[in-house]
């Protein structure tokens, strides 16, 4: 699994790109975004395609209390989307998680040390990532709380190459610009036919840091 990414865009750069506008102009762009941190990120959900909003990663279900732990909802991997009771409400409410890299780590053979790799797009381009998201109000101060986990898949060869420890064969679901509408549109994996149209995510560009 992934937790670590970057987007080191602009707002405009960001607005170009995805053909939306930022509810908070204020945004500033992030070097290293720490999933455990539960950082607020840009996204564009399925309901409203022309407006980029902050969620925060790791997703709150609308039925969680107030000590539920967000650790366990960064990550969903997309074979079993409906069937997980942290995700399987949420399968209709899609989103575009707006990045430009992720950071994965490499174990190094006979040390405890481990490699960091930067793994991106050409030119650093801007993509999105494959998200969900969900609306939580807390117990106690009724506060909405708007949050999202990212999509995984299985590794590609770039993600292979780094994950060479044992049971880590997944990656975040980077899709290629002419899926993102596909993804927001509701493309379903319980369908076998609709897979590749998503399984296969965008080439990446793998930088040691």
């Amino acid at each position: 699994m992934c937790y670590h990414t970057s987007q080191r865009h602009s707002v405009p750069e960001i607005e170009e790109r995805f053909h939306a506008e930022f509810e908070n102009q204020e945004y500033e762009p992030v070097v290293h975004v720490n999933g455990f941190n539960y950082p607020e990120t840009p996204v564009i959900t399925n309901t409203d395609r022309d407006s980029i909003q902050l969620f925060n990663w790791g997703l709150v279900p609308h039925w969680a209390n107030k000590d539920f732990k967000r650790s366990n909802t960064l990550n969903a991997r997309c074979e079993t989307l409906s069937e997980k009771p942290s995700f399987r409400n949420s399968v209709n409410n899609r989103c575009l998680v707006i990045a430009d890299g992720i950071y994965d780590w490499q174990d190094v053979k006979g040390s405890k040390d481990k490699q960091c790799y930067f793994i991106t797009q050409p030119q650093n381009q801007l993509f999105a990532f494959a998200g969900l998201y969900s609306s939580w109000i807390h117990p106690e101060t009724n506060k909405k709380l708007f949050t999202y986990t990212i999509v995984t898949t299985v590794a590609n060869p770039t993600f292979q190459e780094i994950h060479n420890h044992i049971d880590d064969d997944r990656m975040l679901l980077m899709l290629k610009p002419e899926q993102e509408k596909l993804w927001l549109d509701g493309i379903n994996f319980e369908h076998s036919m609709d897979i590749p149209l998503l399984a296969t995510p965008i080439p990446s560009i793998l930088k040691k840091k």
